[in-house]
């Protein structure tokens, strides 16, 4: 059964930081004989600040942390699911876009998050991600050594047409990376990680930020592996840093897809 790793990161606001503890985490995945890589939300610079932000946001070409982890993933041989950059675009405008990297350095898949993160907490919290960043308008899917993987951010989790979306693609595994608040977290993560995992009949993998940042933000961790029926699988809590793996079983896939085949069974609903 082929092998994924999860790297579950505490980003901070210095690129060159980041693209090491990304590397390292690059060629432990591999000693620990993972196939793949997943990283989280964000992975490259975590930053509230945009005039400072700003200072590091260029578009993908020059992304210094983009370019170490192609180059990490060549010399490793490993494919990496990059779950966000914060890159800018032609027009001007910020993407928060993830990139799957093949064994050779090569971009395999880019996905733009659709959902931007809008919300006004209880806690007072108040995120306007849409202020900076335009959104994706297209579900990406990509072959990987795990099987097909359904690409999705954080935010996107809370909408589940996207993920149905993915379920008729046949996806075998979802990726979520995310930076999830606590609050947030505390009440919604486990629910809606093996929601999704249920209603696509996938495995969901999602890598996450976690713990105090230099920006002064909090984030909830518990990077999770989820199979097919829902069953955590690993919950790396949310203390520290760290890489957990997971094994992705194809006949766990089709015996949940065969005892339960509401992929199959799905109706289209007239408005």
């Amino acid at each position: 059964m082929p092998r994924a790793a999860l790297f579950q990161m505490t980003a901070g606001i210095d690129p060159r930081a980041n693209a090491a503890a990304l590397v390292a985490a690059v060629g432990e995945a591999r000693a620990g004989g993972a196939a793949m890589l997943f990283t989280p939300e964000m992975s490259g610079l975590l930053d509230r600040k945009r005039p400072r932000a700003a200072q590091n946001i260029v578009p993908e070409g020059q992304d210094r942390v983009l370019a170490a982890v192609r180059e990490a993933a060549a010399k490793a041989g490993l494919w990496v699911a990059l779950g966000s950059l914060a890159v800018e675009r032609e027009d001007g405008r910020w993407a928060n876009r993830a990139f799957v990297i093949d064994p050779a350095g090569a971009i395999a898949a880019r996905y733009d998050k659709i959902h931007m993160f809008d919300v006004d907490l209880a806690t007072g919290e108040s995120w306007r991600e849409s202020g900076a960043y335009a959104a994706g308008d297209q579900a990406v899917t990509v072959e990987t050594p795990l099987g097909r993987l359904g690409l999705t951010i954080c935010y996107d989790i809370r909408f589940p047409a996207l993920f149905e979306a993915l379920g008729a693609a046949r996806c075998d595994v979802i990726a979520i990376p995310a930076a999830f608040t606590v609050p947030t977290g505390q009440a919604h993560w486990h629910l809606l990680q093996r929601a999704r995992a249920v209603e696509a009949s996938a495995y969901v993998l999602a890598a996450a930020q976690v713990g105090r940042h230099e920006d002064g933000r909090e984030t909830y961790g518990h990077s999770l592996a989820v199979d097919p029926w829902g069953e955590v699988l690993l919950d790396m809590g949310g203390e520290r840093p760290g890489l957990g793996f997971a094994e992705i079983d194809p006949a766990r896939i089709a015996e949940v897809r065969g005892q339960l085949p509401s992929l199959a069974n799905r109706r289209e609903i007239p408005n």
